[in-house]
């Protein structure tokens, strides 16, 4: 049986992996207006993939007899000023969602819940790879982006991303 706290902060990564869906689309809504489709493809598959985490935490619950309870999620209030903003902006979320899963990381040491820290082993592991994502766009795009043609490349290099879904199993 989960700790109740552990159970608690499970439930409320749920609500905020849903957020950063809501987060990134915001993102790929400003930049398929600015005519990058490519930028928001990568956007919108960033989302599907929080979404499935928002689901993975769910499901861990559950299966862990735990009831499951949604919040309302806040809509995203960022501004962009430039097609910069959004890179920065989705490393800074990332590194707060790092935070969030080290807190329920302790939260279970301190517990002595092994089982949920193996199950969220695979998401310290995924966050990393999310900051170095988030890190190699702003660097490629402040390597390349100031040229019309390298923006243009970098823009279909990101129209390559597809959908791939986590590999977690509960």
């Amino acid at each position: 049986m989960l700790a109740e706290k552990v159970a608690e902060l499970l439930n409320t990564q749920i609500n905020k992996e849903f957020y950063s869906a809501y987060f990134y689309l915001d993102f790929a809504n400003y930049y398929e207006n600015e005519g990058l489709k490519g930028f928001a493809n990568w956007y919108e598959i960033q989302a599907q993939e929080e979404r499935d985490h928002a689901m993975l935490f769910r499901k861990y619950l559950l299966n862990n007899g735990h009831s499951v309870t949604f919040t309302e999620i806040d809509s995203p209030q960022k501004e962009y000023k430039s097609f910069l903003d959004p890179l920065k902006y989705g490393l800074e979320h990332e590194q707060y969602v790092t935070s969030l899963i080290h807190e329920i990381y302790n939260e279970a040491y301190q517990a002595k819940d092994f089982r949920t820290m193996q199950f969220l082993d695979w998401f310290v592991k995924e966050q990393g790879e999310e900051e170095t994502n988030a890190e190699d766009l702003i660097k490629k795009y402040e390597l390349f982006a100031g040229d019309p043609k390298g923006l243009y490349m970098l823009d279909n290099e990101l129209s390559a991303r597809v959908y791939t879904a986590p590999s977690l199993v509960l």
